[in-house]
């Protein structure tokens, strides 16, 4: 699945957006921890989703985005 992610330095860290999970946002102190942690949050908040019977709508965002591509485990 690929997911945008609105990468954005603050105050020395990097804040990461997931627009399609109503903004879901985590940080990390370098890019690449942020990113990871990203990973980790989408793939939790898929998890829940699927458990409580929630449809995840992929929406096409209108803010400048990072595209990555992550991999859930069956």
């Amino acid at each position: 699945m690929t997911f945008q992610v609105i990468v954005e330095p603050e105050n020395g860290q990097f804040v990461t957006y997931v627009p399609a999970l109503e903004f879901a946002s985590t940080y990390g102190s370098t890019r690449e921890q942020a990113l990871q942690r990203t990973q980790e949050l989408i793939a939790g908040y898929l998890e829940v989703a699927a458990k409580e019977g929630l449809r995840v709508e992929l929406p096409v965002g209108d803010r400048k985005a990072e595209l990555i591509e992550i991999a859930i485990p069956a």
